[in-house]
């Protein structure tokens, strides 16, 4: 269906911001485009500061944004490099606003390897193979395994904690006031969110696709599931991977995902994440699996921040690196010697079905750890 013309300009700004490296989300597009209509605006100010808001834009960016609003929405030119500059580079544009040339062919792309902070940008088809005794388990056993915890509704149990003095009352009418026995109830349990977040970035290509298998199982089992992917931007594909056909969701997970093999600045997505109201609300009390190598390119310290303040409001956040696989393996960089304490585990990700047993096994080995 397409949309509005009037809604031409703001699509095009949710866009151009996106190409520019800022993290903006579809959902923060359609924020954007609610806030405008509630402010009635009189003038390009209400739109410029609503758009300020909505996209959390950082400061040090703040004139890289005011430029890209007067190309959008007052038709002032942007600065073009000049003719005769060589058109097989991509310039892409770092979250700190500076710019990085790189080689459109250059490839960096084995595990545990140089993490890159260039955005490049682009798309690949994911293969639906592979996998196939670690999926279907975890499609058999995750109803039953997965961490649940207790909701405020109540049910009826002849061993519950709180008497049930409505469904006595009505009982003792409908025998004439004679009482056999007191009913009781017991707060129902519901399934807590799985929240992942997948590293699509360069360093981690080698188990990007499996990694989006593994989602998609996980959306098809769990009550409750949301997928993001972090590279040099942040992407939700949860809608993506609804449909029960694993090749028709991967293949729309791949056309979704614009920075797969690209740069790593996981702090800065997940402060993207987390500045999104909808998006912070579905990791509260939620179990969130990390799936990445944790090679952060942008500043140790956002990220720090970052898990930080996700541990504050998840149930636990696990860190599944490929490079955990080794018994051995101690954090050395930075950003994980950072992140570290915040963590609820720090375990292996190298292979889909280790992954696999310590999402079913969260539940379990959360039981221990209070026992």
């Amino acid at each position: 269906m397409t949309a509005p013309r009037p809604l031409d300009p703001f699509l095009r700004f949710a866009q151009v911001l996106r190409g520019a490296g800022f993290a903006v989300s579809p959902d923060q597009t359609i924020d954007f485009i609610a806030a405008v209509g509630l402010l009635g605006p009189r003038g390009m100010t209400d739109i410029h500061q609503a758009g300020l808001a909505l996209f959390a834009v950082a400061p040090e960016r703040m004139a890289e944004y005011d430029a890209l609003f007067r190309a959008v929405f007052l038709d002032q030119v942007l600065q073009a490099p000049a003719s005769g500059e060589d058109e097989d580079e991509v310039v892409a544009h770092e979250p700190t606003g500076t710019n990085q040339e790189i080689e459109a062919d250059e490839d960096e792309s084995e595990i545990g390897a140089e993490p890159s902070g260039a955005e490049r940008l682009g798309q690949r088809p994911l293969r639906s193979e592979g996998e196939a005794e670690a999926l279907t388990r975890l499609a058999r056993e995750a109803p039953a395994a997965l961490p649940r915890r207790l909701s405020f509704r109540r049910r009826a149990a002849r061993r519950g904690d709180r008497m049930d003095l409505r469904r006595s009352l009505r009982e003792a009418v409908r025998r004439d006031g004679d009482v056999i026995e007191l009913l009781r109830t017991r707060r129902k349990s519901r399934q807590r969110r799985l929240l992942l977040l997948i590293d699509v970035s360069g360093s981690m290509k080698d188990r990007s696709e499996a990694s989006l298998r593994l989602a998609h199982a996980v959306v098809q089992a769990a009550d409750r599931a949301e997928v993001f992917t972090l590279g040099t931007r942040l992407t939700r594909i949860t809608a993506a991977l609804r449909p029960a056909d694993r090749a028709q969701a991967l293949e729309r997970a791949g056309m979704a995902i614009a920075d797969i093999d690209g740069g790593t600045r996981i702090g800065e997505a997940l402060h993207a994440y987390l500045s999104v109201p909808r998006y912070a609300g579905f990791a509260r009390g939620a179990a969130v699996v990390i799936l990445s190598d944790g090679l952060e390119r942008g500043a140790p310290d956002t990220m720090v921040d970052a898990v930080a303040r996700l541990s504050r409001i998840a149930w636990r956040v696990d860190l599944l690196s490929p490079l955990a696989s080794d018994p051995d393996y101690r954090p050395v960089t930075a950003a994980l010697v950072g992140v570290a304490p915040h963590l609820t585990a720090l375990a292996d990700g190298a292979s889909t079905e280790a992954i696999a047993d310590h999402i079913l096994g969260m539940a379990r080995n959360d039981s221990r750890r209070h026992g």
